[in-house]
């Protein structure tokens, strides 16, 4: 994108030379004299101050995925870097999610593998206007992408798990592992770089023979299997849907898949 087409769009000449990595008088001069030959045509990418450290952050990240941007950055530091830590934190957050992308590939072709679930909340009006609160459990099959869902009062530990036992059933099966979002009844945290689940979860993933996993940071699009579906049953089955009760309602939702 060049000076001319950016003046045209009403950028001023400070955010010009900002975004186009020149000097404010090198944009002044190419507006004044179009032919200013070191601003003609388009401009090339912008050198990072980056640049000479990109192989030592990848090497650092290939020995362990958890180093976080800050302790990047402090080591850099050290070695001379002088740029800021939000240059760290954005290149960091890239090679993250590039690598968790390559290693969560496999589940596309793993039947049986993986499964992921989700909650979401639906709103009822009831008819003296006040608003009753539904959730909606959903799992999904990553590789068959077949799902269960169900609407339920309360998005309480117990009740979260019957869910499960419910999608077991429905499935025939348990999946190897199961991905789960962040929640706070479910993922405590990292505790010496590992994932901490809720005790009562990890004693119900021994008894049915799952491996609970949480999705991880930098990489939003791994949930997608389980948004999606859930965006698709909002739209689908529930605008417009004539809420009775919940029994009916989870009838409706169950055959509206079939």
């Amino acid at each position: 994108m060049d000076i001319l087409m950016l003046n045209r769009k009403g950028m001023s000449q400070r955010k010009i030379a900002k975004k186009l990595g020149l000097s404010r008088n090198t944009v002044k001069k190419y507006l004044e004299n179009p032919e200013f030959p070191e601003s003609r045509g388009r401009i090339g990418k912008r050198k990072s101050l980056l640049d000479p450290y990109r192989d030592t952050i990848k090497t650092w990240l290939e020995e362990d995925l958890d180093y976080t941007a800050t302790w990047i950055y402090d080591r850099l530091t050290a070695m001379g870097f002088p740029g800021s830590y939000e240059i760290v934190k954005r290149k960091v957050g890239e090679i993250k999610s590039e690598r968790q992308r390559i290693a969560y590939m496999r589940f596309e072709t793993e039947p049986g593998y993986q499964g992921q679930v989700d909650f979401g909340e639906f709103q009822v009006a009831r008819a003296d206007g006040s608003i009753k609160k539904l959730y909606l459990f959903s799992m999904i099959l990553g590789y068959s992408r077949k799902i269960y869902a169900e609407l339920i009062e309360r998005c309480d530990l117990p009740t979260f798990l019957d869910c499960h036992i419910r999608a077991f059933e429905h499935f025939g099966g348990v999946p190897e592992q199961l991905l789960y979002d962040r929640m706070r009844n479910v993922f405590i945290g990292k505790i010496a770089g590992r994932s901490k689940f809720n005790d009562t979860l990890m004693g119900f993933a021994l008894h049915y023979g799952f491996k609970p996993e949480v999705t991880p940071a930098y990489a939003a699009w791994v949930k997608g299997k389980v948004e999606r579906p859930y965006l698709f049953i909002r739209e689908g089955f529930w605008r417009g849907y004539d809420f009775v009760c919940l029994e009916t309602a989870n009838r409706d939702l169950q055959q509206w898949f079939k």
